[in-house]
């Protein structure tokens, strides 16, 4: 019997110039990646909602709805599919911007498609790693005070209702978790989920916390607290009933 031939890694690429598209296009062909490409921001929509990808790359600078509102709105469709954006910007706030929309990596204009290539092998690594982890399958149901969080399916669920966590989310929460009533460190989290650390992904990190400060704040015992500079601490506390 023959062996089953995994199926390939599809990529949408969102790229409005035309030269630069096709040699990018040709390059993650020849690299086996099956890519579905479009020429502005309501295309390469039009294309995700049409066509099951892996990874989304995107210029940031397109026509008729740009690259930040384009992860915006695929973020609103998939959480967890990885976003690279391309840009011709290098300011810091257009990189901080490009994380807060949920973007995985920011590759800066001019670049080589062999960086390009190793940017997604690392980010298709860290998503393979994220719940396939032996340790994460010995019990995918965690307690967190009222709450009890879902690893396979990234639920964070309780009497207040679900909360579906986007990938990152997931991974920060579950790594708190493994050190819960104790510190983990900044360089940890950055290391272990983004596979570096910089001062943009610290940046990126504080609002993912953020976030699940808001998502645990019905529950009083449970507290994520800043040690400045150094790390998080996801304490539980057992509150006295009067």
């Amino acid at each position: 019997m023959e062996k089953a031939q995994p199926e390939k890694i599809s990529i949408l690429l969102v790229e409005d110039d035309s030269n630069l598209s096709m040699v990018l296009q040709d390059y993650l062909e020849l690299m086996n990646y099956t890519v579905v490409s479009g020429v502005d921001g309501e295309e390469g929509l039009a294309k995700f909602m049409q066509h099951p990808v892996d990874l989304c790359i995107l210029d940031v600078m397109l026509p008729k709805m740009d690259g930040f509102m384009l992860a915006k709105s695929i973020r609103k469709i998939n959480q967890s599919v990885p976003i690279i954006f391309l840009t011709a910007k290098s300011l810091k706030q257009d990189r901080l911007q490009g994380f807060d929309h949920g973007c995985d990596d920011y590759v800066t204009k001019p670049f080589s498609t062999e960086e390009l290539n190793l940017r997604i092998k690392a980010i298709l690594r860290r998503c393979i790693k994220d719940f396939s982890d032996g340790r994460v399958e010995e019990q995918k149901m965690l307690p967190i005070g009222k709450f009890i969080f879902d690893v396979k399916n990234m639920l964070l669920i309780s009497d207040f209702g679900e909360q579906t966590l986007t990938r990152k989310e997931a991974s920060l929460l579950h790594l708190l978790l493994q050190h819960k009533n104790k510190l983990m460190t900044r360089d940890l989290a950055q290391n272990t989920i983004w596979g570096e650390t910089d001062y943009y992904i610290g940046r990126s990190m504080d609002v993912f916390i953020a976030r699940l400060r808001k998502y645990l704040k019905d529950d009083p015992s449970v507290n994520i607290n800043n040690v400045h500079g150094i790390g998080f601490t996801l304490e539980e506390k057992t509150i006295d009933k009067l």
